[in-house]
Order: structure tokens, then C-alpha cells, then sequence
């Protein structure tokens, strides 16, 4: 078994393409309308894709607050360089540990996003005996 996709009720699905697209660098798979009212968009990012669904008779797209969703970084100073230049809000962090660097923000629906960077450790220095 692997997993293959995760959904999310958006608000307005041409600024959570925008934000899928623009910030975290996904590409659209496809989009459709399913039956009126209801717009689908599936993005991807290597073999996972993301589901975002647009149903015109919802009115709470609310993800819930002990959600999130996470994606490595190459570099965290980068990212951290591109959400300011994009005016996003941090909306937490960023944090450090022993082995990741890491940040949170929002998607337009309020869905928390961390962007995290693995710390490589450094080689351990060879035993002497």
C-alpha cells in the first residue's frame, strides 16, 4: 500500500492554485468540474498528490487547527527569503533542533504548511585505538 492523495475543501480555488502553484512549486494534474458547484484539482508532488475541492454549497472549509501539512526544503534561508518576498505571513518559527530547520505558514483556507530543512550532521571523527 502507498499513499496517494490528500484532500482539502478550499475556498476559492484559483487563489489555492495560486498559492500550490506560486509558493510551494506544484504542478496542476488536472482540474474538472464534477457536477455544477463542485470543482476539483489535483496537484502533485512526486508519486503524492494534493486534492482541492471547491464545492460552491459549503460554506466552512476549516482544516482544523492540529493539522498540517509539511514539505522539505533545500534550504530554509531560501525559503524563509521567498515567503517574505511574497508577503506571506510566518505563522510560526522558525525553529531549530539538532536536526531540522523549520517554519510554519498559512495557505489561503488556513491550513498550516511547514517548510522544514534536514540539517546534514557532520561526519563523526574516525576512533582512535
Amino acid at each position: 500500500m502507498r499513499f496517494s492523495w490528500c484532500t482539502l475543501l478550499v475556498k476559492d480555488m484559483d487563489e489555492s492554485l495560486r498559492f500550490y502553484q506560486d509558493v510551494l512549486g506544484l504542478e496542476v494534474d488536472s482540474r474538472f468540474s464534477a457536477m455544477p458547484g463542485l470543482e476539483i484539482a489535483f496537484l502533485k508532488t512526486g508519486e503524492t498528490q494534493l486534492e482541492l475541492v471547491k464545492n460552491a454549497g459549503s460554506q466552512s472549509v476549516a482544516a482544523g487547527d492540529a493539522v498540517s501539512w509539511g514539505f522539505q526544503v533545500d534550504s530554509l534561508d531560501d525559503a524563509l527569503a521567498m515567503i517574505r518576498e511574497k508577503d506571506i505571513p510566518i505563522y510560526s518559527g522558525p525553529f531549530i533542533d539538532p536536526t531540522v530547520k523549520y517554519f510554519f505558514i498559512q495557505d489561503p483556507n488556513g491550513l498550516k504548511i511547514q517548510l522544514k530543512q534536514i540539517i546534514e550532521s557532520p561526519p563523526s571523527p574516525p576512533i582512535k585505538v
